[in-house]
């Protein structure tokens, strides 16, 4: 307990409360643990005046929701946001409108942003969401449209088995613990659709990329970039697999976008490196070595079809990459579910460790002297063979 001389209020913390027995009530309808709100009553009694006055007080706590699973977190949110923004005064326990106007909406949900990872929301950031609530991409003018509670966090997207909201706290979570400084930057878009982006980039040169935050993947951003078709010469834009938060457990956004060589420019025309390199991870000098004197490998990632351009400097004096270029070698290892980006983690070699003549081209299938041929073969290659081989008298 404490007071304070300023505010004259009095301040108790509560630091050991703990629920142990929890009576819920019957579910009603589509009712789920998760939109069960209870509240703490805290009461107190004191005198004054050597005892001539007693007073009596109390007050109820903001909603509480319990649940016992972390995925039920993101309804529980939903519950109590919805309940803390949109409350009337001299409501009934725990009662909450059913449908609420767009501009209130858009409010809360920049309030809740900002508050998660500090910028808040762009006006086409709003528009977007709006488009996604009310399952209308195409939507202009919603200032009077109301959102139900439903809409909010109870029916599925279209084509989707997650709700609006759980879609954008996954966004908003993600952000929070890996995206924050380049979110607060500017450098992602993150809320624009396909289509758009898109138009955006087949506007622009080709290595010309952008962020977006996935619509089909819960907490998943992608990389959008512009290239050129070898064949046709025409311009086409692709996109990664979305990366999630195991992904970048792995490896930081930053990092990952500096491994791919060819994405140049930060949309519009913002050169990767002036808007990414003060999140690069910094690379040691000399042999990156553990305490117990083995050499750390780097995983970096790449994309199938970029192996040519998106080697990675390597660490002076470190063993020679090795790496046959097999396209079933490609994606042999990885460190997503992603069928378009990998983790590179080459078969090491080590500088002036084999004992033969033979060159590293006669190794991969070029004619031997003395009239031998080794027919080309590029599947993965064993160091232990290599090492074994001696060449032909």
């Amino acid at each position: 307990m404490e007071y304070h001389q300023a505010t004259r209020q009095l301040s108790v913390s509560f630091r050991n409360m703990q629920l142990r027995k929890i009576k819920r009530a019957e579910k009603k309808g589509t009712e789920s643990v998760m939109d069960e709100k209870f509240s703490l009553l805290f009461q107190s009694q004191f005198k004054v005046g050597g005892g001539e006055l007693v007073f009596q007080v109390w007050t109820l706590s903001l909603p509480v929701v319990v649940i016992v699973h972390g995925n039920q977190e993101p309804h529980a949110w939903a519950t109590v946001t919805w309940d803390n923004a949109f409350t009337e005064s001299g409501r009934a326990l725990f009662a909450v409108p059913e449908k609420v106007v767009w501009p209130d909406v858009a409010e809360v949900l920049n309030c809740k942003f900002k508050a998660a990872v500090g910028r808040g929301l762009l006006e086409d950031n709003v528009r977007f969401l709006a488009g996604k609530a009310f399952r209308n991409p195409q939507i202009q003018d919603c200032n009077n449209m109301l959102l139900s509670w439903s809409q909010f966090c109870k029916e599925p997207l279209p084509e989707r088995n997650f709700t609006f909201w759980e879609w954008f706290y996954a966004i908003m979570k993600l952000t929070r613990e890996h995206l924050r400084c380049p979110w607060n930057d500017g450098s992602i878009l993150g809320f624009v659709n396909r289509k758009h982006a898109e138009e955006m980039l087949l506007s622009r040169s080709k290595g010309t990329f952008l962020l977006r935050f996935s619509d089909s993947e819960l907490g998943g951003v992608t990389i959008a970039w512009v290239q050129e078709d070898p064949q046709t010469e025409q311009k086409e834009v692709l996109m990664l697999q979305p990366f999630t938060h195991k992904d970048f457990a792995i490896r930081s956004l930053a990092d990952r976008i500096n491994d791919l060589k060819p994405l140049v420019y930060l949309y519009p025309d913002i050169p990767k490196d002036q808007a990414f390199s003060k999140y690069y991870t910094p690379v040691t000098e000399g042999v990156p070595s553990s305490s117990n004197g083995y050499v750390k490998p780097v995983l970096v990632t790449q994309v199938p079809g970029w192996t040519e351009n998106s080697t990675m400097d390597s660490y002076p004096n470190t063993p020679l990459t090795f790496h046959a270029p097999s396209p079933a070698d490609v994606g042999s290892m990885r460190d997503t579910p992603s069928v378009n980006s990998t983790a590179s983690s080459d078969y090491f070699m080590n500088q002036g460790g084999l004992n033969s003549e033979l060159e590293l081209a006669e190794l991969i299938g070029m004619t031997l002297p003395g009239e031998m041929d080794i027919s080309a073969d590029y599947s993965p290659i064993d160091v232990n063979d290599l090492l074994s081989y001696t060449k032909p008298n």
